[in-house]
């Protein structure tokens, strides 16, 4: 019976590649590829001439007939433009049919962005909530971010350069100002790696560009910071000197990292 290789790619330095993975790419008989560009400079820079065919978002359906077809006569690899393949990239329906199909399916492992970003953020690494890309519009974003808001363990997501500040901001608001590791081109020339708060970073990065991945603290109870009855008090001593209820729920988060959704309930309940 033929295996589909789910081979892992470089996320930048093309020299993130193991021995393993370049023999398999050699072996099989095609490699479908989320972006053909991409591969086969990979493939050029280490002579191999194993065929190419697309394998992307927009095609996924279209070719898996034709993918599995092609299993039927030998062993295929996929590869995503980088990293992993079917984590956060097109190959889960793949790897659903050809399991369906009786095919062997085989991970190469490599390279993989949150999982590097996460060895070097300074975070816990015991326990990980990977939440993907992070939705575009903000009030799909904004309903992912409560969900998780009281999660103790370490979250992980990726973000486009354009929606950066947004989704630092909607994360301040909804997660508090915690600490975060903003990852940026992770293994290319500009890598950066920025260790701070959640408001540190949206003054930090006042113009993004590049590929990054946020990692971000998890859930901490007020009570083992500041306890409730201190949050209510500086709440209600600010509220006496006039400051207004927006002023005084940043004021507050930015020093203890509790979310402005929790500190508004406070504020409610003050006389």
């Amino acid at each position: 019976m033929a295996t589909l290789y789910i081979v892992a790619t470089p996320i930048g330095n093309l020299e993130d590649i193991t021995l393993r993975a370049l023999r398999i790419l050699r072996e099989v008989s095609l490699i479908a590829s989320e972006d053909t560009r991409t591969t086969f400079r990979l493939l050029k820079r280490h002579k191999i001439t194993t065929p190419l065919t697309s394998y992307f978002e927009h095609n996924k359906q279209s070719k898996l007939e034709y993918l599995l077809g092609k299993l039927a006569g030998g062993d295929i690899a996929l590869v995503s433009e980088a990293g992993m393949p079917a984590i956060s990239d097109p190959g889960y329906e793949l790897v659903v049919a050809a399991k369906r199909e009786g095919f062997n399916v085989v991970p190469i492992p490599g390279p993989s962005a949150f999982i590097s970003a996460l060895a070097v953020s300074g975070l816990p690494t015991d326990a990980c909530h990977y939440l993907g890309f992070l939705p575009r519009k903000t009030s799909d974003r904004r309903r992912l971010l409560e969900t998780v808001a009281h999660e103790m363990v370490t979250l992980a997501a990726y973000e486009a350069p354009h929606r950066l500040i947004v989704a630092l901001r909607d994360i301040m608001d909804i997660l508090g100002n915690r600490r975060v590791a903003v990852c940026r081109e992770l293994t290319k020339l500009h890598e950066e790696v920025f260790c701070g708060t959640v408001g540190e970073a949206i003054a930090h990065f006042g113009l993004p560009r590049g590929e990054f991945t946020l990692i971000i603290d998890g859930f901490t109870s007020p009570a083992s910071s500041n306890s409730v009855t201190e949050v209510t008090a500086q709440l209600l001593e600010l509220k006496k000197n006039g400051v207004t209820a927006k002023e005084a729920l940043e004021l507050i988060a930015k020093g203890n990292g509790i979310s402005r959704r929790d500190l508004y309930r406070e504020w409610l309940k003050l006389k």
